[in-house]
């Protein structure tokens, strides 16, 4: 199994932060995830840690308790040098519907105003690529998504929006995703999409989970508006696709 640099220092004196090079590669997710499968297993089976994968870094928090990082860092450095290559959780395709119609599109003009493409390019594009699942952050259940097309970069809007609707999707730099409440922001909107994404009631409140990947898929706003409901009263199917390891 191929081993990379990392850095290792406090985060607080409740967390440590592990840091990869800072590169945003498949390659360099799945070493993460393959170590935090192996602390789970071997290391951190006890005590109340949370481990929270990024793009290129993890951050270990332990809530109850103060880390004596000077005696821990090495410890951690060493865990990770002889780490196994554990089989990880079986991963995901999420197809997600999204209704591009100009309502839900508020910057899709602009958008394609500024890349030099028409609308229907746009929507050609974004919906033609599978995004990889980074990180879930910034709001309970928002994917940072990884893998956007060189031709769809875009910086973030100059003044961000003080509302930005539940279920909008945006692109921003070099990554698209998915507001799943609303909140302020500065994305770029595209449209919007009406599966819920994020319900703290579940056991696992987050429909996707690092690792996974999603694609996007037009709809019409008929098909929106039934998909709306469905969603509603708990009826609405999501599609995923078992990713071969």
């Amino acid at each position: 199994m191929k081993k990379y640099p990392i850095s290792i220092r406090p985060y607080g004196v409740h967390a440590i932060l592990v840091e990869w090079p800072e590169k945003i590669e498949e390659t360099i997710l799945n070493d993460i995830l393959f170590f935090i499968s192996d602390l789970r297993k071997n290391h951190l089976n006890k005590g109340n840690w949370e481990l929270v994968p990024a793009y290129n870094s993890l951050t270990l928090i332990l809530r109850d308790d103060i880390i004596d990082f000077d005696s821990f860092k090495p410890q951690l450095q060493k865990w990770y040098d002889e780490k196994e290559e554990i089989i990880l959780e079986d991963k995901y395709l999420w197809r997600f519907p999204v209704c591009y119609d100009l309502e839900f599109g508020i910057d899709l003009v602009e958008v394609a105003e500024k890349l030099n493409k028409t609308v229907e390019e746009i929507i050609k594009i974004h919906t033609s690529y599978s995004y990889t699942v980074y990180g879930i952050g910034f709001l309970p259940g928002f994917m940072y998504l990884g893998g956007l097309p060189q031709e769809l970069e875009i910086p973030r809007r100059a003044s961000p929006r003080p509302k930005v609707a539940k279920g909008s999707v945006g692109l921003a730099g070099k990554q698209t995703g998915i507001y799943p409440q609303e909140s302020p922001g500065g994305w770029n909107i595209l449209g919007n999409c009406t599966v819920p994404i994020f319900n703290p009631k579940n056991e696992n409140p987050c429909l996707v989970k690092v690792g996974d990947k999603v694609q996007f898929y037009a709809i019409s706003k008929a098909e929106y508006d039934l998909h709306k409901i469905e969603a509603e009263v708990g009826i609405y199917q999501m599609e995923k696709i078992k990713i071969d390891a």
